[in-house]
Order: structure tokens, then sequence, then C-alpha cells
């Protein structure tokens, strides 16, 4: 049986509409298409590590609207589960309404039932944190939420990986009880800012750089994972994809070195389908894209 990873994060409903130029203030504009794609952080990690093949289990809030129907449906399908994954009364469902236009978008995030993954709620779920074996965390829920899983988790000896994303200031209670973060470039650049003594925790760190791949430390040196080159057709989705296998691939007791290569390849396989789930890959895809690149070499 495939070791537990648990995440407690968002999920949200995503609204798409593609038009050819984004309209001017107080102009109607027609669309050309339009979308309604299950979407948020912690789901997208969570859909990643499954179809991947690892065991997951998700925590998190829907409304009690249409979309928290088809969200928790939606999961169950993708192989998560979902038995922790409530509607709140009298709330909507998260919801990211994007505009696509130009070569370029325009996001709106309504947290929505997102919010009320509080502390409290958090704590209610400590058996399931201390059953896994990875709890996988982002900044889509309350900080709060996020550094009382983080506690949790140290508590009974589960490894913690944390995406911080959204960038925002941690407390130090958060960033003591991380083991691995997974920030790229621009988050890495603010993440430790305020800290006096940053090093103690960039040790920790597994920068995701794109197509170049990851950079981590590890015995005191700088290693290098190199990316695939791929044509990509949709990007949405490769950091949360990377996220889910690595925790997949951690899981399966891969060394650090060889997890972030297993992730940087589910990641390269992401990128080349439309849609951030849509495009996530299996377990028997990736292995075939590694054996193919050691092949051609």
């Amino acid at each position: 049986m495939p070791e537990k990873i648990t995440v407690v994060g968002s999920i949200n409903m995503d609204l798409v509409t593609s038009t050819e130029r984004m309209p001017e203030q107080g102009e109607t504009i027609l669309g050309e298409d339009f979308s309604v794609i299950p979407g948020g952080k912690g789901a997208n990690q969570a859909v990643a590590a499954a179809k991947l093949g690892a065991d997951v289990h998700f925590v998190g809030r829907v409304g009690s609207d249409v979309f928290g129907g088809r969200l928790t449906t939606h999961m169950k399908e993708q192989g998560v589960s979902a038995r922790d994954l409530q509607p709140v009364p009298d709330e909507p469902s998260g919801t990211a309404s994007i505009i696509l236009a130009e070569q370029d978008n325009r996001i709106i995030v309504v947290p929505g039932a997102n919010l009320a993954v509080t502390p409290e709620v958090v704590a209610a779920h400590e058996d399931v944190i201390a059953d896994s074996d990875i709890l996988l965390l982002q900044l889509e829920i309350p900080v709060e939420s996020v550094t009382k899983a983080a506690e949790l988790a140290a508590r009974h000896d589960t490894t913690v990986i944390l995406n911080p994303a959204p960038v925002q200031h941690l407390p130090k209670a958060l960033l003591d009880n991380v083991d691995y973060f997974t920030p790229n470039e621009h988050e890495l650049l603010h993440l430790f800012q305020n800290e006096a003594d940053p090093s103690i925790y960039r040790s920790r760190c597994i920068m995701t750089k794109g197509a170049d791949g990851v950079l981590f430390t590890q015995d005191n040196k700088e290693k290098h994972i190199p990316g695939y080159p791929v044509e990509p057709v949709d990007t949405t989705g490769a950091g949360d994809t990377f996220n889910g296998a690595l925790a997949a691939a951690l899981t399966r007791q891969y060394p650090l070195a060889d997890a972030c290569r297993w992730a940087n390849a589910a990641s390269a396989l992401s990128v080349q389908k439309m849609g951030a789930q849509g495009g996530m890959p299996e377990r028997q895809d990736v292995d075939a894209f590694l054996k193919d690149q050691v092949e051609r070499q």
C-alpha cells in the first residue's frame, strides 16, 4: 500500500473566460470561450499526487452551493479521499474568476469557504495528520491554520512540505516546523527577508526554476537538478504538479535528488496539455518519460 499524504488546503472553482482583448473600464465586449474548471492550489496538489499513485487525504471546506457538490464529487473521481472536505452552511465555495486575453491573464480570487479552514478545524483532524507520512501545505487558507497543521505534524513526526504561495510573511512558529520549502525564485526572495539568520531555513529549500529545474542544498553543497526541454502548451498548474509529485516520490523513499528529478518530469509532462489538473500525468507516464530521456542520452 502507498504511504499516506494529507493535504490541508484550498479548493476553488475556476471560472475561465477567453477573449481577444481585455475590456476597458466600463466597457462590455464579447468573449470567445468560457469554462468551469476545478482548481485551488491545495486541490491541485492533492490531485497531482493521487494521479501519481499516492494515497491522498484532503482536508478542506467548500460552500453550500452547486460548486461545492461538484468539487467534492470531482475530488473523489480523481482518487482523493474527500471524507474531510465538508460544506460550510451559507458560504460560497472558493472561486477564481480568470480572464485570458492577449497572452496574459487577470485573476480575482474569492476565498469563500476556504477561510473556514480555521485552526480549530485543523486541530479536529490531528489524527489524520498523525497517521500521515507527509503533510502538504500551501498559503491559500489562513496562515494561522497552516501554522497549526505544521505544529501537529511536528508533534507526530510527519514530514511537512510547504509550498509558500501566494507568498506572504510567515511566523517563526511555522518556519521552524517545515521540513521542505518549495518556493519559486520570486517567492524565495520574499520568504526569509525578515529573518535574522535565513540560512537555517534556506538549507531546507527546494527552489523551482521552471524549465531550468530545481536547486537545493544537501551536505552543505548546492545541487542543481535540470529540467526537461519540452514545448509548453499551458504552464498552469506546473508548480502544483511538481509539489504533488515531490510528495509522492518522497513517500516511496526516493532520495531527494531522485525525488526532484521525478517531480521535474511530472511537471514537464503537465505543461504539454491544457488545464492545471487536466494535464497532470499518471505514474506510468512519468516512468516512461524518464526512461525515454535516459535512452536519448
